[in-house]
């Protein structure tokens, strides 16, 4: 059995990047822990979502337990910085927040969980956190920088196919008879640049159950779960990662074998 650290920025991150990984880990026997940086406070949601005094921190604490039930996940922790909100934005800069974390402090704390399980495996984000967000790209600096600490031999950094993308965007504009909008220069990695290609196609229905876990931030009627299963599955049923030293073009298909 091998143990699998998953490292994210904010709840239900972990079931967009890596849901079906971590549910696939699990049914194949190994441990799973999810780490995440802060607990979202500054998720948007609809008026009147939340309960008589109930913080959104509460809410999504709660939901990220519910779906790392769902995935299999059996232990879960958080680091405790807040949510620093898009780049740009004021709350970037906050005391406390992610993004101005001291990195070997912060480091320092995921290295004590990752020499606590004797992790095999880390995942984290690739270096502009997929798309720029700032509390991804700082994943990916703790994390890389933990498992240098820790010695975890193996760091696979989640990505998003940005060629995979943009032929869905096409295929869907074709479709749809529309043109939407170009992906941002940020968005994604090319497929090039991806060193590892997991086929999650089979936990495809335990990552969208684990989205919907998270129903302050993922409403039925989002782009996650209002696509059809089969955009889903194409959308969702490959998870993308690099890991360094490893390629040139996509070499490996697990993360853990």
């Amino acid at each position: 059995m091998a143990t699998l650290v998953s490292f994210h920025a904010h709840p239900d991150d972990e079931c967009i990047a890596c849901g079906g990984v971590i549910r696939k880990a699990h049914e194949n026997g190994h441990r799973v822990v999810l780490v995440v940086a802060t607990r979202g406070e500054l998720g948007e949601i609809p008026e009147g979502f939340l309960d008589d005094g109930e913080e959104l921190w509460q809410r999504r604490v709660l939901e990220t337990q519910a779906s790392a039930d769902i995935l299999g996940v059996d232990r879960v922790e958080f680091l405790g910085y807040t949510d620093s909100g898009m780049m740009g934005e004021p709350t970037n800069d906050q005391p406390g927040t992610f993004w101005t974390a001291d990195v070997e402090e912060a480091a320092a704390k995921l290295a004590a969980i990752l020499t606590d399980e004797n992790a095999d495996v880390l995942t984290v984000y690739d270096d502009h956190g997929g798309y720029g967000h700032p509390d991804h790209i700082q994943v990916h600096r703790v994390g890389m920088r933990a498992a240098e600490i820790a010695g975890t031999p193996r760091v696979y950094q989640a990505t998003i196919n940005r060629d995979r993308a943009l032929a869905g965007r096409r295929e869907f504009d074709r479709q749809n008879g529309v043109e939407t909008p170009e992906l941002a220069e940020d968005f994604g990695t090319p497929e090039s640049e991806i060193t590892c290609a997991v086929d999650v196609t089979a936990y495809a229905e335990h990552k969208r159950r684990a989205m919907r876990a998270h129903g302050s931030q993922i409403s039925e009627q989002s782009f996650f779960l209002a696509m059809p299963d089969e955009a889903f599955r194409f959308a969702f049923g490959t998870e993308w990662f690099i890991r360094a030293g490893q390629g040139p073009g996509i070499t490996e298909t697990d993360v853990l074998e």
